[in-house]
């Protein structure tokens, strides 16, 4: 029996079929060698600061479980926005992530709304949770207050004398200061920084009274007795920093409460594979008891999640934030 010969319109419709094929076939291939080149971590603050840091503890253990080598670049500016937005629009290929805050995830589109330039569930895939970071309400050593009670009790004998630093308009730092105002009663005047890094300094330096940052930006001036630590943000001691109280523990703060978290993040549209292989990466590395302790002892406390989970987290942290913003009538001008 003769063999049928393809018709022209079978042609057609045959190559028309391989066509669309092979996207899909070459994203299957890309991502079956993943990773072959490479990866970028951004941080969106400068170095020296939390996220930075928390970077760079995570880049040599992630380059010897991927078999690729970890870049950390730093690109601050704008609350985290500048680090942010290249992410965003960065390839979905899975070579370029962000070690994003809460501020620039969670918090930013409840400050700056449409005059951002990217859409953080949108733009951005949460990959896996890294650590959660309790900040420290750190002093001067020739601030007029030792204690959370101190603070206050001078803040409202002298409204607007005191000043504190955070890194950056709007994050989780400059939200800890408006939060205890709101919730004390007082004045202070708030000083942003492009950066924890300099932020710190400027309070062991006496140019601000004050200040909440992560214990990571100023464990070395803590230690060198050079900065105070008043008190930590999270309703618990810092296991760390067992005779430094929490801000709650002070009774008309009681309900006080707001952290920091640090985690990893890909443009939106990462497949899937790509963000699993990641984020089992990064739980793998923070399984080892040496690279827990480094964290831990800058008071960064590991606890990485699930894509999935993260992104749950993610979700029920911004809407957190929002409630904060909104009943603090925190603003940002310009």
């Amino acid at each position: 029996m003769p063999t049928a010969r393809p018709t022209r319109r079978g042609l057609i419709a045959a190559g028309g079929a391989l066509a669309l094929a092979r996207p899909a076939l070459a994203q299957t291939s890309a991502q079956g060698d993943y990773p072959n080149r490479p990866i970028r971590i951004i941080a969106p603050y400068a170095a020296g600061g939390g996220q930075d840091i928390t970077a760079r503890l995570l880049a040599d253990p992630l380059r010897l479980l991927l078999g690729q080598p970890v870049v950390v670049e730093n690109r601050a500016g704008a609350s985290g926005m500048i680090g942010a937005q290249a992410v965003a629009t960065a390839a979905p290929d899975g070579y370029t992530f962000l070690l994003g805050g809460a501020g620039e995830t969670a918090v930013n589109q409840h400050l700056y709304k449409e005059k951002m330039s990217y859409d953080p569930q949108r733009d951005l895939r949460p990959v896996t949770l890294v650590v959660k970071v309790p900040n420290i309400l750190m002093a001067s050593m020739d601030a007029p207050f030792k204690t959370v009670a101190e603070l206050v009790s001078y803040a409202r004998a002298n409204p607007g004398k005191l000043s504190y630093s955070s890194s950056g308009i709007g994050n989780p730092q400059h939200l800890a200061g408006e939060l205890f105002n709101s919730m004390a009663g007082i004045q202070t005047v708030h000083v942003p920084y492009r950066g924890s890094g300099q932020a710190v300094t400027d309070i062991a330096a006496g140019r601000v009274q004050y200040g909440y940052n992560s214990l990571a930006s100023g464990l070395s001036l803590i230690g060198a007795g050079r900065i105070r630590a008043v008190a930590v943000t999270s309703r618990e001691r810092l296991p760390q920093m067992p005779d430094v109280p929490s801000v709650s523990e002070y009774g008309p703060l009681v309900q006080y409460e707001l952290i920091n978290w640090f985690g990893l993040f890909a443009p939106g549209a990462t497949p899937d594979p790509i963000a699993r292989r990641v984020s089992e990466a990064v739980a793998k590395a923070l399984e080892e008891p040496e690279l827990r302790t480094k964290f831990e002892t800058q008071g960064l406390l590991p606890q990485p999640m699930t894509p999935d989970d993260y992104r749950r987290f993610v979700s029920a942290e911004s809407e957190k934030f929002g409630r904060i913003v909104r009943e603090a009538n925190v603003t940002v001008d310009g």
